[in-house]
């Protein structure tokens, strides 16, 4: 029984994935064509901006930014109310999924207002200065 046992782990782990395998890291097919705003930042010399792309972007970050604290304190006190509806002790479904859409729509434009922000700033910059960024995020991430 025991010899049983023990070739039956040994054909277990001779089947399990390999630890390169695990450590592969998956793909982004979309966040991977956009550059982080920090990367261009921290950049700026390498990449060559010139100056009337820096005043775009940082007008760009400032906007978003703005933007992102509206939603996002619109968005805590949605999650409040929720707190306060689902605490009850009988739930209220409709009353419930109403305020789930709303916390849904800010989440769904806070995605948007991000995603706006990385693609003016790809559009911002050139492809050389593209190319020299996607090659720093590649070193970074290894």
């Amino acid at each position: 029984m025991k010899r049983t046992a023990y070739l039956l782990m040994i054909l277990l782990l001779s089947f399990a994935p390999s630890n390169s395998a695990q450590q592969q890291q998956p793909t982004d097919p979309i966040g991977d064509n956009f550059i982080p705003p920090e990367l261009i930042m921290q950049h700026q010399q390498l990449i060559a901006l010139r100056e009337e792309q820096k005043a775009l972007i940082a007008a760009e970050i400032q906007k978003a930014q703005a933007r992102f604290t509206e939603l996002q304190w619109q968005l805590a006190s949605e999650v409040e109310a929720m707190a306060a509806i689902v605490k009850q002790e009988r739930v209220d479904e409709g009353q419930t999924l109403a305020q789930l859409d709303k916390i849904l729509n800010l989440e769904r434009e806070i995605k948007r207002a991000h995603f706006t922000l990385i693609v003016r700033l790809k559009n911002s910059l050139t492809l050389e200065q593209q190319t020299r960024l996607q090659e720093l995020k590649r070193k970074l991430q290894k």
